[in-house]
């Protein structure tokens, strides 16, 4: 029922890492990280698919990537309990943490990155089992900024309907966006569902079940070179005096763009 229930319609975004191909790193071995970890990476693309199996002791897996990851996805593939969608994201730093499945503000808990920010090489792991329980194993996602491709970062919130104008340096096609100082969703949108700047937006959230909205009251308009926020009601996007994560993937990736 969750992807293939009769007559309901589905949406889906996909990203290829390295097409099937894996790199195995031991740690011992390369003295790169503590904990062995198995990659596709796509340097050109600035994301990257890892595995590994925790050890219940703080540590660094290496990531695949030549550059410092922005924005890191960690899912326990085994704990039961908590089994939460763990992301850290360094506009806001690596100190604490957001879910995709709890819809309250960043957390604190310190355990999940290790009060540590990734590097060019290795992602830090805490002790807490939503990274790092002892044999328990883990699939991470890694994003990168690449200029005229993806952008990972902030915006301030106003509460109106002229709301901030966000650069991302292309149009996007993709957007992702979270409210960090208060409870608040993950919302998507993407130029497939809404392909005008129209005063509307079809919008999705990462972090629950509920059905896609489409309401004035969300609408987002994407540009040539960003995105601005057009609602003054939602309590997803533009929440007033609030700070806000994103992540945008551009329509057409680098000098190419044209204007809408």
């Amino acid at each position: 029922a969750f992807s293939n229930a009769n007559t309901q319609g589905r949406v889906a975004w996909c990203w290829k890492a390295n097409g099937g191909t894996t790199t195995t790193n031991d740690a011992s071995e390369t003295s790169v990280g503590t904990i062995d970890s198995v990659f596709q990476a796509n340097d050109t693309s600035g994301f990257s698919i890892v595995t590994y199996t925790g050890t219940g002791s703080a540590g660094t897996v290496k990531h695949g990537l030549s550059v410092a990851p922005s924005l890191v996805i960690i899912k326990s593939r085994t704990v039961a309990s908590p089994s939460n969608w763990v992301i850290g994201q360094d506009a806001i730093g690596f100190t604490g943490q957001n879910y995709f499945t709890d819809i309250s503000g960043f957390g604190t808990n310190s355990g999940s990155f290790n009060n540590t920010a990734p590097t060019s090489s290795v992602v830090s792991i805490g002790t807490d089992n939503t990274t790092n329980g002892n044999t328990a194993t883990y699939v991470m996602y890694c994003f990168a900024n690449v200029e005229g491709f993806s952008k990972i970062g902030k915006y301030e919130m106003n509460y109106n309907s002229n709301g901030p104008f966000v650069y991302t340096g292309f149009r996007p096609a993709w957007l992702l966006t979270r409210p960090v100082d208060q409870n608040g969703n993950w919302s998507i949108y993407d130029s497939v569902r809404d392909p005008f700047n129209d005063g509307d937006a079809n919008m999705s959230f990462a972090g629950n079940n509920t059905i896609e909205s489409g309401f004035a009251a969300s609408a987002v308009d994407f540009l040539s070179n960003g995105f601005k926020l057009r609602h003054s009601s939602d309590g997803y996007s533009n929440i007033a005096s609030n700070t806000a994560i994103f992540m945008a993937f551009a329509e057409q990736p680098f000098k190419f763009s044209n204007a809408r």
